[in-house]
């Protein structure tokens, strides 16, 4: 049996009657001066390009659903994921050209760059994803690891903690975050608050930060009804585990101190 698409929108939790699948193709400069893309071009470059599209609704949707699968052309009836976009809505519009608010999501995020699906030309640019649906998927490719850049490089957004726990390009984060124990910062960046923790004894700190990617607040009711994709996640120390847990609790009374995490943070003790 073939693998469609369609199994990896079911498991993305992508709903093909409300996506629109866009298929670019590399032009530097477009008959009528507006410039493309090229397989050089940056993410923000490609981003912009896809924000603009035509206003001839023959050739664009006057309606666009909510999210928007886009590709980059492969060679041959190959095309090759580069994004999931949330469509926020039409924010401009001159006649020719309508510009969309466009933002990049999750969805899919393993899948970015790996995921190839077979596109046979003519078939249009853009097509409804209960169509691209049908599509056979051609190739997913191992993900390229993920340089770990040490301790005290190290910070992460809720997104990016739950890709480091999730995906396999980011083994080598795994392997040394399960070595160590110690002393971790949670930075809620809409007030600048911060939250000291540990990971001690058996846990170590791949261990306690896995809870907080499962349910964003890993059991701390200081934690419980703040919103996690504002944290920011770094080290202040790591030990290693056969460190008494009177050393750990020393340094972390230390950084709470240090950072008032206590009085002006979101530490309760």
């Amino acid at each position: 049996m073939t693998l469609t698409f369609a199994a990896v929108l079911a498991s993305a939790g992508v709903d093909p009657a409300d996506a629109l699948v866009i298929r670019h193709a590399y032009v530097r400069e477009h008959d009528d001066g507006t410039v493309g893309i090229h397989g050089d071009s940056s993410e923000a470059e490609i981003l912009a390009y896809t924000r603009v599209q035509s206003a001839n609704t023959r050739t664009f949707p006057a309606n666009p659903p909510g999210t928007w699968i886009v590709f980059l052309p492969e060679g041959g009836d190959r095309a090759r994921l580069w994004s999931v976009l949330t469509n926020r809505g039409q924010v401009a519009h001159d006649g020719e050209r309508r510009t969309f608010d466009l933002e990049p999501t999750e969805l899919m995020a393993e899948l970015r760059g790996r995921l190839v699906i077979g596109w046979r030309s003519p078939r249009t640019w853009r097509i409804n994803a209960t169509t691209a649906a049908g599509y056979p998927v051609m190739e997913i490719a191992d993900a390229e690891p993920v340089r770990f850049p040490g301790f005290d490089a190290l910070t992460l957004d809720h997104p990016q903690l739950q890709a480091v726990i999730r995906e396999h390009r980011y083994a080598a984060w795994r392997t040394a975050l399960s070595s160590v124990i110690g002393i971790y910062l949670i930075t809620d960046t809409r007030d600048g608050r911060h939250y000291v923790g540990k990971a001690d004894g058996a846990e170590t700190i791949l261990q306690r930060w896995a809870a907080y990617a499962t349910n964003g607040h890993g059991g701390n009711v200081e934690l419980r009804n703040l919103n996690p994709l504002t944290f920011r996640f770094s080290v202040l120390r790591v030990f290693d585990p056969s460190t008494p847990t009177r050393d750990i609790d020393a340094a972390e009374g230390h950084y709470k101190q240090a950072l008032d995490s206590r009085c002006h943070g979101l530490n309760r003790n």
